[in-house]
């Protein structure tokens, strides 16, 4: 590992086999904390490249244990929606709620998360909330998908590698050092989902993620990073101001801007979209998916269940994924999506 750190403070990039090498050392007992986390600072002093990044996905994906799903089984495209964290704002857990919106618009959501790392509510947090069954084994999770078009991959079942690195990173996150890990969340869903919509705490890595996933072999992604009225940005597509875009599609990765005004909606002001604890995240789903939470926070879902219909092959463009997300929520079937989740129980042995 000494030899690694001193590559990467030399400039030099990580090829597979360091790539591989370190991934074992990083997860081995009998490495030092100390010299793990100088190699991770030394990596990110440098900055991970996209093959890098690839390589560390590739090692640890190939660690996951497998979630039995089959695509050929569900039943409509399926895709992953998801965000790195890490920006600071903590939002009301977005993507969460938007997995049954596209779920009740004929999309099959498997969606990969975890506990908070960076943010006062993690995915997996606010599901316990709501009282999902958030930590189904393999078999029990390819039941619920199969029958309700959705479910929760819970990374740190998935993941049983990332335990070895578990206090480790929480003890960077308190310090407020950035890693590599702070990336490879929205990258290690191990269904390998053909269509994802991520967002990203830094404008520079929509281009980087999307070029990742072009070398993963994903079909169809959108990765958004959204600028606030404050100066800052958020992990989300956003109602506060632009939007950056990097899409893949048809093997090439374009950029663009998404700006929501375009498409009729109201600026929305940050403090009227941030969240709190599981408890009050859970409120904030619940109500916006049965239609008495207006406003910001309804828009913001709008506007971000709208990409994932474009991504999922179900909506056109921007526009037609607003009314058709709007649909879902208005109709209730969106709501109908989380009450067959909280009443899932599986039929099948695990």
């Amino acid at each position: 590992m000494k030899a690694l750190i001193e590559r990467l403070k030399a400039g030099m990039d990580l090829n597979a086999g360091d790539i591989g090498v370190a991934v074992a050392l990083l997860l081995s007992d009998t490495t030092e904390d100390s010299v793990k986390l100088d190699f991770l600072a030394a990596l990110h002093r440098k900055g991970e490249t996209v093959d890098e990044i690839v390589g560390f996905v590739k090692q640890l994906i190939d660690r996951a244990v497998d979630p039995l799903i089959d695509p050929k089984n569900v039943p409509g495209p399926m895709i992953d929606v998801c965000g790195t964290g890490g920006d600071g704002i903590d939002l009301f857990n977005v993507s969460t709620t938007i997995m049954f919106v596209l779920a009740a618009g004929g999309a099959t959501v498997v969606k990969h998360g975890n506990r908070k790392v960076t943010s006062c509510c993690g995915s997996a947090d606010v599901l316990e909330a709501l009282g999902v069954p958030f930590d189904l084994p393999p078999a029990h999770l390819r039941e619920c998908v199969e029958r309700l078009g959705l479910c929760f991959i819970f990374a740190r079942h998935y993941h049983p590698a990332y335990r070895a690195i578990g206090e480790m990173r929480r003890r960077l996150e308190r310090e407020n050092i950035r890693t590599v890990f702070n990336l490879l969340g929205p990258l290690l869903n191990p269904t390998r989902p053909a269509r994802q919509l991520i967002g990203v705490y830094s404008p520079r890595l929509t281009s980087v993620f999307a070029e990742v996933l072009r070398r993963l072999g994903r079909e169809r992604v959108w990765v958004v990073h959204g600028q606030i009225e404050t100066g800052g940005g958020i992990d989300d597509i956003s109602t506060s101001g632009a939007t950056i875009l990097a899409e893949l599609v048809n093997g090439k990765v374009i950029s663009g801007v998404i700006d929501s005004r375009w498409l009729n909606i109201a600026p929305g002001a940050l403090d009227d979209l941030r969240g709190g604890d599981a408890s009050e995240n859970a409120a904030h789903v619940e109500g916006i998916l049965s239609g008495e939470v207006k406003g910001a926070k309804r828009d913001l879902t709008l506007v971000n269940a709208a990409a994932g219909f474009v991504v999922a092959g179900l909506a056109r463009d921007m526009g037609e994924g607003i009314g058709f997300a709007r649909e879902q929520i208005d109709s209730g079937r969106a709501l109908e999506k989380l009450r067959g989740f909280q009443q899932f129980r599986a039929t099948r042995p695990a």
